[in-house]
């Protein structure tokens, strides 16, 4: 018996196998969760495929989450096959990399929108067209990281996008808990992922992250998985408007 047996689960964000979305999917996997899968086009959907089959998961849609008639129609497929969706996970974030390098002064508009649409605006259009699919229990989780929070150089235009999520996942939170529904993000240490490779400066985050933080050593994708396990399980019942962080401890240091 595991502690998923029984629940649905839609996510949103594998890109490889590297992503921690597919971490995440492992980890809810081994728990007995029937999972579903989006993509958002041909090139990601080669990659989606076969790690889909690897765990016999036949529900793998396209969605762009920049156009509400995708999610729309995603949810739609999903009701449809399963009725029902107990957990969503949102592990999507875009930015131009030309925005992930210099100063932050120097974000253009359009780049700006794009941000925050694409990664903290989805929450919310996902979160509106889960709502009718799920009942008491269910479970929404979104990814964050501490540029949110303070200053990471070259994270700019992102760094506010993730504080604008981690804004939305407090007001779903109460919207959506009169209904029994939890929102909760992981804030994750930084790891070798496909949309960490866009960030200038990158491997100087990481080793920063790692001579600094309180484990001396960088997070791995498969312990942000077992602390989302918990945060969509029942382990997690009374924990909603959450933002967990996951980083070995870095976000604690002050010096």
């Amino acid at each position: 018996m595991g502690m998923m047996d029984g629940r649905r689960a839609l996510i949103f964000g594998v890109a490889n196998d590297h992503s921690i979305a597919w971490a995440i999917a492992q980890a809810l996997h081994r728990e007995g969760a029937e999972l579903g899968f989006t993509y958002v086009n041909e090139a990601i959907e080669k990659r989606v495929r076969p790690l889909a089959e690897s765990l016999g998961v036949q529900t793998v849609l396209p969605c762009d989450v920049s156009k509400d008639d995708e999610i729309a129609a995603t949810f739609d497929a999903i009701k449809e096959r399963w009725g029902r969706v107990d957990v969503v996970i949102h592990a999507v974030a875009f930015a131009l990399r030309e925005e992930l390098k210099g100063r932050m002064l120097n974000t253009s508009r359009a780049g700006f929108h794009l941000a925050l649409d694409v990664s903290t605006y989805s929450l919310i259009a996902i979160a509106r067209c889960a709502e009718p699919l799920m009942s008491r229990g269910a479970s929404l989780l979104t990814l964050s990281y501490l540029g949110a929070e303070k200053v990471v150089p070259n994270y700019n235009v992102m760094g506010i996008a993730k504080a604008a999520l981690e804004a939305s996942v407090r007001y779903l939170a109460y919207d959506l808990g009169p209904q029994g529904i939890r929102v909760n993000a992981i804030s994750a240490g930084p790891i070798r992922t496909l949309s960490a490779a866009g960030i200038s400066g990158f491997k100087d985050m990481l080793h920063h992250h790692e001579a600094r933080a309180a484990l001396r050593r960088s997070v791995g994708a498969d312990e942000v998985a077992g602390a989302a396990l918990y945060l969509c399980s029942d382990l997690g019942s009374g924990v909603t408007g959450e933002v967990m962080h996951v980083d070995c401890g870095y976000s604690i240091i002050g010096m």
